[in-house]
């Protein structure tokens, strides 16, 4: 089983290197797909770096900021990986949950897996209470749309086989693109798994990018892909 692990990035230069070393210490058959969505600090130059030295990474870039959907969407044009997971650039979730991550695919009952914040992993950082009822509020409304019981909709770590994730057509540029992929496998009636995850969040003095009006696209993104969602949202 080869799996594809793609990665937006923006602004990374800090973790960068250590991310990838990361996910590449893991131990499966896997490409690599870097999409730099228009950084300004160094991260293009670690970039080409990190290139340079593993075959099987490829990078690709946006000439202008077009947001974590939008790099998502360009890193699925690619990928040839028989399992697809999503990997952010920051180090708030560990490469290390990978084999956990991949287990209910690998035995034949999930076709999709989200790692979960909420489910009791080895241990989490205790962060905002803010954030933490946000998180929850958006995967209430996303549950009450979709009629699925996840505990974690924002999570990063989403795991697809290859046949639905060529079935995404994802739309979303910014994070709305969370809860447009979970109205998309809800529609496709896909086998979906939790499993609980290490999560280390950082705040914004870190680098944390996502901010209150965020919460508010992922609300009309529910709207939008889950109320008034249609079979033609989907790729034959």
């Amino acid at each position: 089983m080869k799996l594809s692990v793609l990665i937006p990035v923006y602004n990374e230069e800090a973790s960068l290197r250590e991310v990838i070393d990361r996910v590449l210490a893991t131990p499966f058959e896997k490409e690599v797909i870097i999409v730099d969505d228009a950084s300004t600090d160094a991260t293009p130059k670690l970039l080409e770096e990190i290139a340079a030295e593993h075959p099987e990474i490829e990078v690709r870039t946006h000439e202008e900021n077009r947001g974590k959907g939008a790099a998502l969407r360009t890193a699925l044009e690619s990928f040839s990986g028989d399992v697809v997971l999503i990997q952010d650039a920051d180090l708030e979730y560990d490469p290390g949950d990978y084999p956990a991550l991949l287990r209910p695919i690998e035995d034949g009952v999930a076709d999709v897996v989200y790692g979960s914040r909420f489910l009791g992993g080895r241990y989490a950082r205790v962060h905002l209470f803010h954030h933490y009822l946000g998180n929850r509020f958006l995967t209430l409304i996303s549950n009450l749309v979709t009629n699925l019981n996840l505990t974690d909709m924002e999570t990063c770590y989403k795991v697809f086989r290859a046949d639905v994730a060529r079935r995404l057509d994802l739309r979303s540029k910014t994070f709305a693109v969370e809860p447009e992929i979970t109205c998309k496998v809800a529609r496709m009636r896909a086998r979906i798994y939790e499993v609980p995850i290490l999560y280390a969040g950082r705040d914004y003095a870190a680098g944390k990018k996502i901010r209150p009006r965020d919460g508010v696209w992922a609300i009309l993104a529910l709207i939008r892909w889950g109320v008034f969602g249609r079979a033609s949202d989907l790729r034959d």
